[in-house]
């Protein structure tokens, strides 16, 4: 049986060629053609019957099962397939098998950042673990330069704004014994994410971070995973990163 026809930004996750907001940016651009003409935003397409084109590249249904990888990113490497101001890449830690595979990036540490990332041919799943939407929850552990004040930990969750832009976070926890006034290590977990925002937000509010680190999403965890570690994820650790109970597990 046919299946119904779907947004074509949808369609090009689903292939793992993009993200659904680079698809919709690569319309807006006018680089998406369907059957030769120009793809309009919104716009439905028939897999298997509809031809795709990015560029010059056709864009096929996948014939293949979906694979996901988590990587232990260090800092120094870009979440790109390329830039031309940075050569090196999370892409480069694959093994050269994987690095033919169409794998979308859910969601981008900087580069100055370190920790769990997910890289995973199933545009469906990436867009659930990337959007707010989907409640996914992530933790981060963040060194200052600075001792951050427990008192201060709901300023960052009633959060700023900059740059016309809200900053917050979900919850924030300094890390140390109770009786801590003070910490320079903070325990930061949120859903969503703009590009940069754990960094803005303490600087919105004084304070310089030194390293940060993302250590879970869902409750799949890096506990054992070695610094530059690519793993391919089972479907119970594909289940576990998307687990909202956060008392789990």
């Amino acid at each position: 049986t046919m299946a119904d026809p779907i947004r074509l930004q949808k369609y090009l996750a689903e292939q793992g060629f993009c993200s659904r907001r680079e698809a919709d940016a690569l319309i807006i651009d006018g680089r998406v053609r369907v059957n030769g003409r120009i793809a309009e935003p919104g716009q439905r397409v028939q897999p298997g019957e509809d031809v795709v084109k990015v560029g010059n590249r056709v864009i096929r249904p996948k014939t293949t099962a979906d694979i996901t990888l988590a990587i232990n990113k260090p800092v120094g490497l870009i979440c790109s397939h390329s830039d031309p101001h940075n050569a090196n890449t999370i892409y480069d830690l694959l093994p050269r098998p994987l690095r033919k595979l169409r794998l979308v990036c859910a969601g981008r540490p900087d580069k100055d950042s370190e920790g769990l990332v997910i890289l995973s041919t199933d545009g469906q799943l990436a867009n659930r673990l990337m959007h707010p939407s989907g409640l996914v929850e992530k933790r981060y552990r963040v060194a200052l330069e600075t001792p951050f004040p427990a008192a201060k930990t709901r300023l960052l969750e009633r959060g700023v704004n900059r740059d016309d832009e809200h900053l917050s976070v979900e919850h924030a926890t300094i890390i140390g014994s109770k009786e801590m006034q003070a910490s320079t290590h903070v325990d930061i977990r949120m859903h969503h994410g703009k590009n940069r925002e754990i960094r803005r937000l303490f600087q919105a509010l004084g304070y310089r971070v030194k390293r940060l680190r993302r250590y879970q999403i869902g409750t799949f965890s890096l506990r054992g995973f070695p610094l530059r570690g690519v793993k391919v994820l089972s479907m119970k650790e594909i289940n576990q990163l998307l687990r909202t109970d956060q008392n789990a597990t």
